[in-house]
């Protein structure tokens, strides 16, 4: 299935995001369930309402979330599989984010990329903003924890670049320098 974009209005532009399919392991997309995705956060409200029913411990954690390709905002726990919390769909963007409070207001703490379910691009990041900023959280102006991920054309294994150090640690190939996860896109 071929991915495509998606278009998102941003203050008076309007920007074109890419979609991106599950491409981790086929039993865990097997289970996924309808009806079974995270809870979906359309609103400061609705933003209220779920982190006021979050538990103590349940706070101190980062929560999975992804935002759907209809630029909203999915949150589900953090040991919840993003595939699971996306209801199995495609997403424009996945990882993981925690909260805090300031002063009198929830606010994002720390968001990342980092989901090997979906390896999605850094440049995901406008469409974490643009659901962050729907639902009137404040929000950090980047991925606190950005996580860079590539396939390997000699194994064509899914892996994560460290340090800048463009190379496949167990094909000792050189990896691309622009995002190449899906074979659709590449």
């Amino acid at each position: 299935m071929s991915r495509l974009p998606e278009v998102l209005q941003v203050g008076c532009r309007t920007t074109r995001e890419r979609s991106y399919r599950y491409v981790g392991p086929a039993d865990l997309k097997a289970a996924v369930r309808p009806g079974s995705g995270g809870r979906r956060i359309g609103s400061a409200a609705d933003f209220a309402h779920w982190i006021a029913e979050r538990t103590a411990p349940e706070l101190v954690e980062p929560f999975t979330f992804v935002v759907s390709t209809d630029g909203r905002l999915r949150l589900a726990p953090r040991r919840s599989e993003h595939v699971a919390c996306a209801g199995g769909e495609h997403v424009l963007s996945a990882g993981e984010i925690s909260f805090t409070r300031e002063a009198d207001r929830w606010v994002v703490d720390e968001v990342s990329n980092q989901s090997t379910g979906y390896c999605p691009d850094v440049v995901s990041r406008p469409a974490v903003a643009h659901a962050l900023d729907a639902i009137e959280l404040g929000r950090p102006p980047h991925f606190t924890h950005q996580v860079v991920f590539r396939r390997c054309p000699g194994c064509q294994e899914c892996t994560i670049v460290r340090e800048d150090d463009f190379v496949c640690v167990l094909f000792g190939s050189d990896l691309p320098k622009a995002w190449n996860i899906d074979a659709d896109e590449s």
